[in-house]
């Protein structure tokens, strides 16, 4: 079976989201997609002392797989406290697969408006690609069978664990 230390790769995510967030002359701020990103931007933002507070974005209301999905719930509204215009917004997300997520999220960030630039940074690119989406940063890359899922998981202590976890067929 499987073991990922999410501990090591969240180490290694924060060293490659460092040079991200030095381009252009405004800072760049984290974004992270409900709800591992939004974990993961959340401890980016106090390990790498960035001031202000990290955004929270949502895939839902641009989802393409409502047929099959449905709407999820409990997911919190996005949560941008800063100006999304001329910004360059680093993404944060656990995993990156199909790439669908990853386009309802960019969507919904150009509702609140047009960012200077976008960078992805995951955990965990496990391919199995849909959408010609790639991340600047990935701390592992791995290929899983489709029927497996990797589910990040958070503790008390705000420390990270993976589990890989089998699919109904």
């Amino acid at each position: 079976m499987l073991e990922l230390d999410a501990e090591a790769l969240y180490t290694e995510l924060r060293e490659g989201v460092r040079p991200l967030l030095q381009r252009g002359a405004e800072p760049s701020v984290l974004v992270g997609v409900w709800s591992g990103g939004a974990w993961l931007a959340e401890r980016l933002q106090r390990d790498l002392g960035l001031a202000g507070a990290h955004g929270v974005i949502s895939s839902t209301l641009h989802r393409d797989d409502f047929g099959s999905r449905g709407l999820a719930a409990g997911t919190d509204p996005t949560q941008l406290p800063f100006a999304i215009d001329g910004r360059n917004i680093v993404l944060v997300d656990d995993v990156l697969y199909t790439g669908r997520t990853i386009r309802a999220v960019v969507n919904e960030l150009f509702d609140y408006g047009r960012p200077a630039s976008v960078s992805l940074a995951v955990l965990v690119d496990r391919g199995g690609r849909e959408l010609p989406i790639a991340a600047a940063v990935a701390a592992a890359r791995l290929a899983l069978p489709a029927r497996q899922r990797l589910s990040l998981a958070r503790d008390l202590h705000g420390r990270f664990t993976f589990a890989v976890e089998e699919e109904a067929c």
